[in-house]
């Protein structure tokens, strides 16, 4: 009998490593996809942002951990606290393992991410079944809002699935009682919050499921662990800012700025006079202050007391209007559950060539701004087309939100190729997009772009762009460029469009993904919240009903801390991206139940039918 539990314990370690192998083979290949099609993009996203993280990066790989901890050190510049340093660290020690290649990273990142699913099957079959766990870990593989952000710089992904290891630890841990196991779901979490702030609470949230779940006389030992296993990794960051900048900051500072910018986002009236962006909150600080340096940077000179205000000035709103901050958490907390409208995998293989390679590139085609008006074609009769002076092409938008407002003369192309647009634009005004079309498929177009005013600056301040749209043909025609309108306050935007050019790459590559391009991308589309959201509430339901109280709790557990804590302060799609591994594996339950009563009602009716036969 022992041999016969071994042997089937033996099986289904062996099924749950194939599972386990297969839903990360997935999500790799699918976030590698997701990286084809966005690694000339991914940049721009946060890129002030992100260029704060290589700049740090580069200082700790230059200065080393002496540097980290020196107060002389350039890391010891205020404005390094906006984030924790755990993402420089990452980018500096991948940037000296790899000789300084700047893609090593992007990699790394993306088969980290790629990891989640494959934790996210372990964790729904821990908690639930392998059929679940199957179904949950393809749907967070799958999922675009995971995918697309795998693909930027930033730490989001990875300090997300460091949290997701966090409960999937304690998951273990209830069955399987080890101290070291809860340790290390509280240096999970702490290693998540070098990368950033935002879970810094969630190790009592999470010792408070502990002592839910775990039997008595283990309790209160096991939920001290998984906090002292978070104190100690987060311990260090804390006492090094104590040392460096002579101040209590446990990991770094962005709290009251992040407070004051959730105020102003919702407060449409302006009635309490806070701004919702970073450069607002600067130019108003400096104002108030009579300090211009204040407006140059959003920590920097007296970082600590400027925050410490922020802090002060949120809570003194907060205090004054209770009821109307409870309003606000609670509509941030729901617009957490709603899912991102991220982009989803191409159909089409983008370009294989280096964009550099433009320069010694044979130029196809080019047009001048009076070529361009002479050839083009206004396609809006509410739409202003004028050469303007400077002898660029000003083009004013109608009032429309999203309707094409010019195309340029169509070029041929020829199967197979890669291709570069070239176009000098300036935005005074609004937003708008910019698209390569091809003829007679307008709806999904080679290559696509938004183009919109910088903060801060006028019309006559805002800069001339380069704006280049790379695009692989895949079969012969005409393309042409399209400017439509893109939803944008003030409406009617105006754009300023110099010489367009089009270069010819050389031959493309990788047109055979195609294939998997057009699986993958179909069955994005279905990741939306009319269709999720409900699925992961019939889960929840289900699970409810059958008094699942365990797999409640620990699916729970992170979405109600993010949904409480979290909406208390500005909040983006991607600072909450731990949510969602939580609600898919709730929908992968609706869907597993589904297909199950799909199944025993095709099973019904062979056997309905097999009976019927034998009777005639």
């Amino acid at each position: 009998m022992r041999r016969a539990d071994a042997r089937d314990e033996k099986a289904d370690r062996a099924r749950r490593l194939v599972c386990f192998a297969l839903i990360f083979l997935v999500a790799f290949g699918v976030r590698l996809l997701a990286w084809h099609d966005a690694r000339f993009e991914a940049a721009r996203v946060q890129s002030a942002v992100a260029e704060n993280y290589r700049h740090s990066a580069r200082l700790i790989k230059e200065g080393g951990v002496g540097a980290f901890f020196s107060a002389s050190s350039p890391l010891a510049d205020p404005d390094t606290l906006g984030h924790p340093p755990g993402y420089p660290i990452f980018l500096a020690v991948i940037a000296r393992l790899s000789g300084g290649r700047e893609t090593a990273a992007r990699f790394v990142q993306i088969a980290a991410d790629a990891l989640a699913p494959a934790l996210v099957f372990l964790l729904a079959t821990e908690l639930l079944s392998g059929g679940v766990g199957l179904l949950a870990g393809l749907l967070v593989a799958l999922a675009p809002q995971f995918t697309w952000n795998s693909v930027l710089p930033l730490p989001d992904t990875l300090a997300a699935l460091l949290v997701l290891l966090a409960v999937y630890c304690v998951a273990r841990a209830v069955r399987r009682p080890r101290l070291m196991t809860v340790v290390l779901a509280g240096a999970s979490i702490g290693l998540s919050c070098w990368l950033r702030a935002n879970a810094l609470l969630l190790a009592p949230l999470l010792a408070g499921a502990v002592l839910l779940l775990f039997e008595r006389g283990k309790r209160v030992r096991y939920a001290a662990a998984l906090v002292a296993g978070a104190v100690l990794v987060v311990a260090p960051l804390t006492f090094r800012n104590a040392l460096v900048f002579r101040t209590f900051i446990p990991l770094s500072l962005g709290a009251g700025q992040t407070l004051l910018e959730g105020i102003g986002d919702y407060d449409e009236e302006g009635r309490f006079g806070i701004p919702s962006t970073d450069l607002a909150i600067m130019r108003q600080e400096a104002e108030a202050a009579a300090r211009p340096d204040y407006a140059e940077t959003l920590f920097g000179p007296d970082a600590v007391e400027r925050e410490r205000a922020r802090l002060r000035r949120g809570l003194s709103v907060i205090v004054a209007h209770p009821l109307w901050f409870a309003c606000v958490m609670a509509r941030r907390a729901v617009s957490m559950l709603r899912l991102e409208r991220a982009r989803t995998v191409s159909p089409r293989p983008p370009v294989t060539h280096a964009l550099d390679e433009a320069g010694a590139a044979q130029t196809l085609w080019a047009q001048s701004p009076s070529e361009l008006l002479e050839g083009g074609e206004l396609l809006s009769p509410r739409a202003g087309l004028s050469q303007a002076p400077g002898g660029v092409l000003k083009l004013v938008g109608d009032d429309s939100k999203t309707a094409p407002q010019f195309a340029s003369a169509r070029v041929l192309v020829e199967s197979g190729a890669d291709y570069l647009f070239s176009v000098p634009v300036k935005v005074e005004s609004g937003r708008m997009s910019l698209a390569v079309t091809r003829d007679g498929d307008d709806d999904a177009p080679y290559a696509s772009t938004i183009i919109e005013t910088q903060e801060g600056k006028t019309a006559g301040e805002q800069p001339v762009s380069v704006i280049r749209l790379p695009f692989a043909s895949t079969e012969a025609g005409s393309v042409r460029l399209v400017l439509s309108n893109a939803p944008s306050d003030p409406p009617r935007p105006v754009v300023r469009v110099g010489e367009v050019k089009l270069y010819h790459l050389g031959p493309a590559s990788l047109l055979w993904t195609r294939y998997p391009r057009l699986v993958v991308g179909g069955l994005q589309k279905l990741f939306v919240t009319a269709l999720m959201l409900p699925l992961a509430l019939i889960g929840l339901v289900m699970l409810l009903r059958a008094g699942r109280r365990r797999a409640l709790v620990l699916l729970l557990v992170v979405p109600v801390y993010y949904m409480c804590v979290q909406s208390a302060l500005h909040t983006e799609y991607r600072y909450v991206l731990a949510i969602h591994y939580f609600l898919f594996t709730l929908a992968a339950c609706a869907l597993y139940r589904a297909g199950l009563l799909l199944w025993e009602a095709a099973t019904s009716v062979r056997s309905t039918k097999k009976a019927g036969i034998v009777k005639t």
